[in-house]
């Protein structure tokens, strides 16, 4: 494997750098108090084509790989948090089980404008009762002649509020063992009797738009139905395995912004006379956030190239998200002792980087639940 990017990856993430300075962290303090979420950044973003990196140029993709898309995540977290969790979401989540198991009519109708930055997509999994325990999904979809009736509801729902549609996971039979049968349909915004609420008061990413989803029998054709009818949980499991990719992607812009914004305040700030750069007591505070953030960089690399050579990499995806959220809290805490009572306060951001950064230790996986993947793949 070459750590080294090649020309077309570092033109790309100085691109995305210059475009995250410009247009989006110039925002990321009035959209984390306002819960606000930046159209016209994703405008732009559609313009620019980041929206379609990891997508072929046939279905409106940029044809890039997996390792490009995790460096425009990292460079859009570490210019905002928030941005960066709904650009991932979009991405990962919206977009890609449509590209992995959808057919090529449903590539065509969803995929296509999602690739180009025309539309949003958004994925329903997590419910009330079933969050780590996704086999314990409710929602079910009966099928009714040609169609198939959802009743359910999901929440924390990333991008749903601005998404043309939802991938939504829903009971539709049994096994002969017992356990439910999960399956993946795509359900339009719009469709009669879904009600999507975007109320959430969140403690940080809060420039991503999160919301809560009620389904009172709502019906979509069959042909709405993604992949395999008996394989959607499978589906979906493989759909994180790449979506943790990216989010310990964001965990890493997050970690390097804080390590900067430390480096820089504590060249500035002096006390008894120097600079506190100059003692050995926040010199390896820095040196540490250094290491763990180049090391968390390295696994999500590694992780992505594996995707890309076609090579199994759910574990180093779950060591990816497991070490990279963990390294982000903690640089972005160590980020505020360095600032000392400054990193308190918000006009500082590191606060608010140590807000984002907890969700990643949660979402797509809390890192309890990454240990027992990486465990089972070694076998115990």
């Amino acid at each position: 494997m070459n750590f080294e990017l090649t020309k077309e990856q570092q033109m790309l993430k100085d691109m995305v750098r210059s475009f995250a300075e410009k247009e989006i962290k110039p925002y990321a303090q009035e959209l984390d108090k306002t819960s606000g979420f930046n159209e016209q950044a994703f405008k732009k973003m559609g313009e620019l084509g980041l929206l379609g990196i990891p997508f072929p140029e046939e279905y409106g993709g940029s044809g890039g790989d997996t390792v490009s898309y995790a460096i425009a995540v990292e460079e859009i977290g570490k210019a905002c948090g928030g941005t960066g969790l709904s650009y991932a979401a979009a991405i990962s989540l919206g977009a890609s089980p449509i590209f992995y198991f959808g057919t090529e009519e449903q590539k065509q109708e969803w995929l296509v404008p999602m690739a180009k930055g025309e539309t949003l997509g958004s994925f329903g999994l997590t419910e009330p009762n079933a969050g780590s325990d996704a086999g314990g999904t409710r929602t079910k979809a009966v099928l009714d002649g040609d169609e198939y009736v959802i009743n359910g509801e999901k929440c924390w729902i990333t991008n749903a509020g601005f998404a043309r549609q939802i991938i939504v996971t829903a009971v539709t039979g049994k096994k002969d063992n017992g356990r439910s049968i999960i399956s993946a349909i795509i359900v339009p915004a719009d469709a009669p009797g879904v009600t999507i609420s975007c109320n959430y008061d969140k403690m940080g990413v809060r420039a991503s738009n999160t919301c809560e989803i009620v389904l009172e029998n709502v019906r979509v054709p069959k042909e709405n139905l993604l992949g395999d009818s008996q394989k959607g949980f499978s589906q979906f499991l493989y759909t994180l395995d790449g979506g943790r990719i990216s989010i310990a992607a964001l965990a890493v812009g997050i970690a390097q912004a804080a390590l900067e914004k430390a480096l820089q305040y504590a060249k500035e700030r002096v006390q008894f006379g120097q600079s506190i750069s100059k003692f050995q007591a926040i010199q390896f505070k820095l040196a540490d956030m250094a290491t763990e953030v180049e090391l968390a960089r390295n696994l999500v690399h590694k992780s992505a190239w594996l995707k890309d050579q076609g090579k199994p990499f759910g574990k180093e995806a779950a060591m990816a998200k497991l070490f990279a959220s963990e390294t982000s809290f903690r640089a972005s805490n160590q980020a505020i002792q360095i600032h000392g009572g400054y990193g308190y306060m918000k006009e500082y951001d590191v606060e608010r980087f140590l807000r984002d950064a907890k969700l990643l230790e949660i979402g797509e996986g809390t890192s309890e639940i990454q240990r027992l993947v990486i465990a089972r793949h070694l076998g115990c």
